[in-house]
């Protein structure tokens, strides 16, 4: 079938990308689905740093490629093998495929599906095949999603079906990277408990979805370190007790100083060397500190050997929150229909395929939460 999509033809690409226009609309050829593979039909895709660095050169990805992989859809047709979905149904995406066999899969921990990171790294979908073709040459899906495009052909293990009729795929879009990657660092990585501490460090949309599990799971210091003071206005109001300008200068002994020796989760979500440092430096002593931003390959991060034994601290990733997503992901759901995870505050706007471009432009400049392209 034709569809219309957004492809990303060289990387790295320069900003302003309105005026270099990495991500160019371009009507392309799908392939049905495979035995174990859907046929979606895209209801709304998020903007994430995910994407950005692909389109930066952060994160090296071969090209074309059709980028997008924080989604919600409607199933338009299944493959053969597949008994559990149906036309019809919603699903939401998920940005790590899983083969269910690997050694992580069995120890319940599909974000580090040995097979899926593989086929994501190659730009294919988990049958090592690419359904997506140009003027009769190949082009790559991203992270097995591929969801700038109105249609999406991914593997099974890339969505979960949820009952969620009632809420719009521009803010159901959301569970599938921010709400997965934040609140599940907060719950499922970090563990956090009532009355414990949190720092969070970097306030994009999964910064915010992260304040957001502190804040549910009953935490009663949350502490908000951003640059921007329109966001950590914006953490104020959804629960931060206290926030912080990251380039005031002695900002982590204040921070110490005004929490009693520091936090005891500080989670690093600005993807940058410098905000992991500072989330480190402001952990108290037998605290943890977690990273789930994504930094450039490059980036190194240093830390005194002697402090993590005579400090009892831990150091840890957290990827896509440790989730399960056929758990966590409709636990999620139901934790915002109950009024615990207000994720529609993080909505900054929506925008059509042809003006994303420009919505990368804002999210590089740090001028938006989480923006939406909408195509239902």
């Amino acid at each position: 079938m034709k569809i219309r999509a957004a492809v990303l033809t060289a990387s790295p690409a320069s900003a302003p990308f309105a005026e270099s226009r990495p991500l160019r609309i371009r009507e392309l050829e799908l392939d049905p689905p495979g035995p174990e593979e859907v046929l979606v039909r895209i209801g709304a895709a998020g903007l994430c740093h995910s994407d950005l660095s692909v389109i930066n050169g952060n994160r090296p990805r071969p090209v074309p490629m059709v980028l997008g992989h924080e989604a919600a859809g409607t199933v338009v047709q299944v493959g053969a093998a597949i008994r559990d979905l149906a036309p019809g149904d919603r699903v939401v995406m998920t940005f790590q495929p899983t083969c269910g066999a690997c050694l992580p899969c069995a120890e319940g921990r599909p974000a580090l599906c040995i097979p899926g990171a593989e086929a994501n790294g190659k730009g294919v979908l988990m049958s090592g095949t690419m359904r997506l073709h140009d003027g009769g040459g190949d082009v790559h899906h991203h992270c097995g999603v591929s969801a700038y495009a109105d249609h999406a052909v991914v593997s099974r293990h890339s969505v979960v079906r949820v009952d969620a009729d009632d809420i719009p795929f521009a803010e159901l879009a959301l569970f599938g990277c921010a709400v997965q990657t934040g609140v599940g660092a907060i719950l499922n990585t970090c563990r956090v408990q009532p009355g414990h501490s949190v720092a969070i460090v970097g306030l994009g949309g999964v910064g915010l979805a992260a304040l957001l599990g502190a804040v549910a799971a009953g935490a009663t210091e949350i502490v908000a370190v951003d640059l921007s003071a329109d966001k950590l206005a914006l953490a104020r109001d959804l629960g931060a007790t206290r926030v912080y300008d990251a380039a005031e200068p002695g900002v982590a002994d204040r921070i110490r100083a005004e929490t009693g020796g520091g936090v005891d989760h500080a989670v690093e979500l600005a993807g940058a060397a410098p905000a992991f440092e500072l989330a480190y430096k402001i952990t108290r002593r037998g605290g943890q500190t977690v990273t789930a931003g994504l930094a450039a390959p490059t980036a190194e991060f240093r830390i005194p050997a002697v402090n993590i034994v005579a400090d009892e601290r831990t150091v840890k990733g957290s990827y896509m929150g440790s989730c399960v997503p056929q758990r966590d992901i409709p636990r999620f759901i139901r934790m915002y229909r109950a009024g615990i995870l207000p994720v529609n505050r993080l909505l900054t706007r929506t925008l059509t395929l042809d003006r994303i471009n420009e919505g990368f432009d804002l999210l590089d400049r740090g001028e938006a939460i989480r923006q939406v392209v909408l195509f239902d």
